[in-house]
């Protein structure tokens, strides 16, 4: 009995330091995108059969996680393990234009995947997949 409350013990702790860490936080954001852009992508690129309500729920789920990140990038967070790059700190003003381009093009494919149509889903994909490759281009170290 005491091995399994020492064991709840260092679970709880080991919670709440993932819970403080905002790095971890925010890996943990970004990680949740590769299954759903990539079934999104497989689907675009025809290496999977497009289904209209799948694809609509992806972009949804993309939406969703559009909101999520951002806040897992308070001052002080440049250090430690993270490939965030000084200027998400140092240009806020650039790094909120990115954030807002981002949240709006994942909305406006979460709009679109709901008419089915596959040419203006590929279009609006590849516009949201832009958003992903100009933040990481300015604000991420690849």
């Amino acid at each position: 009995m005491k091995k399994l409350l020492m064991l709840a013990f260092a679970a709880t702790l080991a919670g709440q330091a993932f819970a403080a860490d905002p790095i971890a936080q925010r890996k943990d954001v970004f990680k949740q995108y590769k299954p759903v852009v990539g079934g999104m992508g497989k689907m675009v690129k025809g290496e999977t059969p497009y289904n209209k309500d799948e694809f609509a729920k992806l972009a949804g789920e993309l939406e969703a996680l559009s909101q999520k990140p951002w806040q897992h990038f308070p001052a002080g967070s440049a250090t430690g393990k993270t490939d965030a790059k000084p200027e998400i700190w140092s240009k806020p003003a650039e790094w909120q234009k990115a954030i807002d381009n981002h949240k709006a093009a994942t909305a406006k494919l979460k709009q679109v995947a709901a008419g089915g149509d596959l040419g203006a889903i590929k279009v609006q994909f590849g516009a949201t997949q832009k958003t992903c490759k100009a933040c990481h281009d300015a604000f991420r170290k690849d």
